[in-house]
């Protein structure tokens, strides 16, 4: 909901894959911004065609077309950010620039834009489609107070925002940009072992899917410990304990700690 909330400006997404168009989707849905006022950047053709309709937006090849705008959000991969901003960099230049680019610094932004320029950096989640993400903001040097509210304000219109440090960044997304892979993973994992066990592949995804909503709704709304919870599950000597053993001796939480290690590493080297 906009809790009142409401952006007046004109808004240009650069680059139309899953995320900018859910990113968009979930703010037309809040109804936070007009349709009208925003154009997505998307080059390949089919694509473009695809969001102009399904979306109501204006959609066109090139980001040049749509600057200069209120707010640029940049949503393209890693590999081809640079560029992408070295090219629009003059067209930028009275722009607050957002940018959902993994592992991309405040410093590395700005150092692609012209002096002075505004830029926020943001870790979304595929979540956002469904009106469930979350957002990590960081400020850089020249955004003020005001722009970073800003950004934090559009993005809590698509789930959570909350604003960090930028040294927190990656950490951050190495947990929840990254993490809806990981909790699918579980949720297939523990399907695929009802199915070994004789249940219908529909049921066994059905059972870990509800079981993972419900276990989150209940970790929130009482702000019990995880592990208070596991301890309110396990009864001694019973099928849980004997579960968590298993768990336990796979080094499960080891292999979630060196995910996220490894998440971090790798965001360090698209940054660099």
């Amino acid at each position: 909901m906009s809790d009142g909330f409401r952006f007046e400006g004109a808004l240009t997404v650069v680059g139309g894959g899953r995320m900018g168009e859910a990113i968009v989707a979930g703010l037309l849905k809040s109804g936070v911004i007009s349709a009208g006022s925003i154009t997505i950047a998307e080059p390949n053709a089919e694509r473009c065609e695809m969001l102009a309709a399904s979306l109501g937006v204006t959609c066109v090849s090139g980001a040049e077309q749509a600057l200069p705008t209120d707010v640029a959000l940049i949503a393209v991969k890693p590999q081809i950010a640079a560029a992408v901003l070295t090219g629009l960099s003059a067209a930028l230049a009275e722009t607050l620039v957002v940018s959902i680019v993994a592992g991309f610094s405040c410093a590395r932004l700005e150092s692609l834009l012209p002096a002075g320029a505004a830029v926020v950096r943001v870790m979304p989640n595929t979540p956002a489609m469904v009106g469930e993400g979350m957002a990590v903001i960081s400020g850089g040097s020249d955004a003020t107070d005001e722009e970073v509210d800003l950004v934090r304000a559009l993005f809590a219109q698509i789930g959570r925002a909350v604003v960090v440090e930028e040294r927190y960044q990656n950490v951050a997304t190495a947990i929840s940009g990254s993490g809806p892979a990981y909790f699918a993973l579980v949720v297939d994992s523990l399907a695929r072992a009802g199915v070994g066990e004789g249940l219908s592949r529909e049921v066994a995804q059905s059972l870990a899917i509800q079981t993972m909503r419900g276990t989150a709704l209940l970790l929130e709304k009482t702000g019990q410990h995880p592990e208070a919870l596991i301890e309110g599950v396990s009864s001694p000597g019973g099928t849980t304990i004997a579960a968590l053993q298993r768990l336990e001796a796979s080094g499960l939480r080891a292999a979630f700690a060196d995910a996220v290690a490894a998440n971090i590493r790798r965001a360090e080297e698209l940054g660099s």
